[in-house]
């Protein structure tokens, strides 16, 4: 292992929550959970038909809030580092569960937003929710029906905090991706943008992307991220 870096920009994605029973999107068939992506993870399927889209959201939301779903250790271990490493640190995240929070991660962007928040299309404010809401809910803003959408960055919007997320990774020495495929963009670019700023990048992941990384670990995230960060504790 190479000197300890200063300043680390960590991003995860579903393969590290896939370890704590949160249900991956499965990109071979084109579902997520049973479902198409365009019917409810797209403006266009949100328009088409709304109550289906709550539903889904609504189902995901009691997955997570479920006694069921807990932190593991991969999720400890970034916690763990974050509160110990005397650098710069931004964990990056694509998951919209809030299992890195609850793990103590404090340094975080939820990218594609998060499940336990819900928007008012009109005036765009952003609202707690632990709880089922559809079309009928009524704003805390502005009082109507039928004004409130899952905080979720569907296929086809802009992922959120772009600008200080690219300043990161600018700035950064170390990139590193845990449990992505790299295939969506702009995440898919990270490590490029930390590349050329002369940035070590390390790929942890069930199995080797085609990415060209300048470091591999393959295993599952609950071994891997653990192990990695202590070395980097240590180095």
């Amino acid at each position: 292992m190479t000197s300890r870096p200063r300043s680390i920009v960590v991003l995860t994605g579903a393969g590290i929550s896939a370890e704590s029973g949160i249900e991956t999107f499965r990109a071979a068939e084109g579902l997520w959970a049973n479902h198409h992506v365009e019917d409810v993870a797209t403006p266009g399927g949100f328009a088409k038909n709304p109550q289906l889209v709550y539903e889904f959201y609504n189902q995901r939301r009691r997955q997570l809030l479920s006694s069921e779903i807990s932190p593991n250790t991969a999720h400890s271990a970034l916690a763990k580092f974050e509160h110990e490493f005397d650098g710069k640190f931004l964990l990056v995240t694509q998951n919209v569960d809030n299992l890195h929070e609850r793990a103590g991660s404090q340094n975080l962007i939820h990218m594609h937003g998060e499940l336990l928040k819900m928007r008012c299309l009109n005036s765009r404010l952003v609202f707690d929710v632990g709880t089922d809401f559809d079309y009928d809910t009524h704003c805390r803003c502005c009082g109507s029906a039928g004004n409130l959408r899952p905080h979720v960055v569907w296929f086809g919007e802009m992922p959120l905090q772009m600008n200080r997320i690219n300043t990161a990774l600018e700035n950064c020495d170390m990139f590193v991706s845990i449990g992505t495929s790299g295939n969506v963009y702009p995440a898919s670019e990270f490590y490029q943008t930390a590349k050329i700023r002369k940035a070590s990048t390390v790929e942890l992941n069930l199995e080797r992307t085609g990415s060209s990384f300048d470091q591999h670990v393959c295993g599952p995230a609950t071994e891997s991220v653990p192990q990695f960060f202590e070395s980097l504790l240590r180095s």
